[in-house]
């Protein structure tokens, strides 16, 4: 048997763990949390190059999206949601809006939370009906008080965005954004007001 290594939990159960083991969990989780900017852009980059029927592929698509939300004003945190808001897609085809806005939460505000979580029911206004469904289904939301928001996210920035002539802004212009966004979460499960084993 391999004798564990020095500066790793020593438990082999979670019942058996000590205030030192999860204190040598919660330091690599640190460090860990600090690439999460890195691990990001790598997972988006599998959009890069799958066009999936679209006029462009889902990159450009991603970053079409966000050059949009930039130039008209919109603040980091927006640009960035406007940047990831599919890249879910490569895991989570029948639900990609959910696992963007899994992987964001906890950066962002509930506000654009709910915009992402919810922007593909607004977008399927476009196009619904051609795969038999209902267009109208976001008009459940109608009196939900981020329904504005969510609609104007598809009409100005998400609906537009797959234009191979349009200016799309490269990846790099948005790295520094997403280094600050996820610099350090806002609220997660692990977190209180006195830890925040991330810091």
């Amino acid at each position: 048997m391999n004798k564990a290594l020095s500066g790793t939990a020593q438990f082999h159960h979670m019942k058996e763990g000590t205030a030192e083991d999860w204190g040598i969990i919660a330091g690599e989780a640190k460090q860990f949390a600090a690439d999460l900017p890195r691990r990001i852009r790598a997972h988006l980059l599998l959009l890069d190059g799958d066009f999936g029927g679209f006029a462009i592929d889902r990159l450009t698509h991603c970053l079409q999206t966000a050059t949009l939300a930039h130039k008209d004003g919109k603040d980091e945190e927006y640009v960035v949601c406007a940047l990831l808001h599919d890249i879910g897609d490569t895991l989570g085809p029948t639900n990609h809006a959910d696992v963007a806005a899994t992987i964001l939460e906890p950066y962002i505000s509930e506000e654009n939370h709910w915009m992402i979580k919810h922007h593909a029911i607004f977008q399927g206004y476009y196009f619904f009906e051609y795969l038999g469904l209902d267009k109208q289904l976001r008009d459940q939301y109608r009196d939900h008080p981020c329904y504005e928001r969510t609609l104007e996210f598809i009409e100005k920035y998400d609906a537009p965005a797959f234009d191979p002539d349009a200016e799309t802004y490269p990846l790099s212009f948005f790295d520094p954004m997403l280094e600050r966004i996820f610099a350090k979460p806002k609220r997660s499960l692990y977190m209180n007001n006195d830890s925040n084993p991330f810091e």
